[in-house]
Parts: C-alpha cells; sequence; structure tokens
C-alpha cells in the first residue's frame, strides 16, 4: 500500500455502551493485543508478534476498548524519515462492520499528522479496505528495503 490522503480531523473516540473508545494502548492491553494478533496471524491476516516485540513498541498500538474489553487495535511505527506504517491491524469478529478499523487507521494516522509523518502505508492483502481511507496502490520496490524486513516472515512471501 502507499501514501494516506489526509481526509479526517478527529481520533473518532467513542465510548457509550456497546461503543469502542480509541485510546493509546497500556501495559495491561498487552495480554489481549497479543491474543488478537495471534488469532489473526493464524488465519494468515496478519504477520504475528511476540509479546516482547509488543512490549517494546506498546507506544506506537492505538487499541479499541468496548465493554470492559480490547476489540482492536493497530500500531503506527516509524519505518524513515516521513515514513511511517500502520501494522497490527486487527478488530475482534464480533466487532467487525462498526467503523473499529477505520477509526483505529484515523488514530494512526491522525498521530503520524501530530508528530510530522507524511507518508504512511501499508502491507496488506486487504487492500480494498485500505483503498476506502485514500490509501492507493504502489509497487512495494517503491518503499525502502528496510520495510521488505518483514515481508520475509510472511506465509505469503515471495508470492504476495
Amino acid at each position: 500500500m502507499g501514501k494516506a490522503e489526509e481526509k479526517t480531523e478527529g481520533e473518532g473516540r467513542g465510548g457509550a455502551a456497546g461503543e469502542a473508545l480509541i485510546r493509546k494502548a497500556r501495559m495491561a492491553d498487552v495480554e489481549p493485543i497479543h491474543r488478537m494478533i495471534t488469532e489473526w496471524s493464524r488465519l494468515q491476516s496478519m504477520l504475528p508478534r511476540s509479546r516482547a516485540e509488543l512490549y517494546e513498541s506498546l507506544r506506537d498500538f492505538q487499541v479499541a476498548e468496548a465493554d470492559g474489553r480490547v476489540v482492536g487495535c493497530a500500531a503506527l511505527v516509524i519505518a524513515w524519515e516521513n515514513l511511517a506504517e500502520i501494522r497490527s491491524l486487527g478488530v475482534a469478529a464480533d466487532y467487525q462492520g462498526r467503523g473499529i478499523g477505520r477509526r483505529l487507521v484515523e488514530a494512526c494516522l491522525a498521530e503520524a499528522r501530530r508528530i510530522g509523518v507524511r507518508r504512511v502505508f501499508a502491507l496488506t492483502a486487504n487492500v480494498a479496505f485500505f483503498q476506502r481511507l485514500a490509501f492507493r496502490s504502489v509497487p512495494k520496490e517503491e518503499l525502502p528495503h528496510k520495510i521488505w524486513g518483514d515481508c520475509i516472515k510472511c506465509p505469503k512471501f515471495p508470492d504476495c
């Protein structure tokens, strides 16, 4: 995926009963994030992340919390000067279709704007989702080779 077009101002906060609150991750969120990522990685929809990786990158994560539990997550990871990646985007199956994934991406994009990052990409199999959020497809060769390090961990590599 490629560059995101800026199109929203807020972070899409919520909080009413059954509605997800988007917030920065906390230490207590590592286990639910790990469970969610592990489940999606079993379905080959996401790369697995170890607990150690999650603790090291916890400040990169946004979570969606609803009904007292973490129901979604996404991370904004700085890749290079003026370039960041949205990774580990997942929403619990019973909360899909409620706009939580979109709100998590918007929260990551708001953070990118806040810190001065102008280009954001996602390596994804769900191209249509990101295109609806104003991302455009680009050849991975346009991204720094450093980014490809994660590609080697993917079961779909090199035929993605």
